[in-house]
């Protein structure tokens, strides 16, 4: 996988075609492989709140899939193994715990300087 050029825009809801967490900060976008590409935000928000968010925007439950470091997944589209290499959907992860204070901000003298909780948005398709 490797890190969008430089002078990438930062992606909004409309170009993702889903929505992203109010005062999220992008990080960077990866290529997926097979024509996707999966969006990283980092927010200050409690991993609790961003879950509440999405299952009230996304109008779904969405999956606990892992309990520690916690991970709620909400896919949002059928995935199709012969030309995705990831379902479409909103990824939480959990950051802060007892061995970790949070994702790093890359952004030099950023804040927040580490991140509780962190976003993966892979979008239905490419816009």
């Amino acid at each position: 996988m490797t890190t969008a050029p430089a002078a990438e825009k930062i992606p909004t809801d409309q170009t993702l075609g889903l929505p992203i967490y109010p005062g999220a900060q992008f990080i960077a976008s990866y290529d997926a492989g097979r024509g996707q590409r999966f969006y990283i935000f980092g927010s200050a928000a409690s991993f609790v709140d961003l879950v509440g968010f999405y299952r009230t925007v996304l109008k779904q439950k969405g999956d606990l899939i892992f309990d520690a470091p916690a991970t709620h997944q909400f896919e949002v589209g059928r995935f199709r193994e012969d030309t995705m290499a990831f379902p479409p959907g909103v990824t939480i992860k959990d950051f802060q715990s007892q061995v970790s204070q949070g994702y790093p901000n890359p952004k030099p003298g950023g804040q927040p300087a580490r991140f509780p909780t962190i976003i993966q948005i892979v979008p239905l398709a490419e816009r």
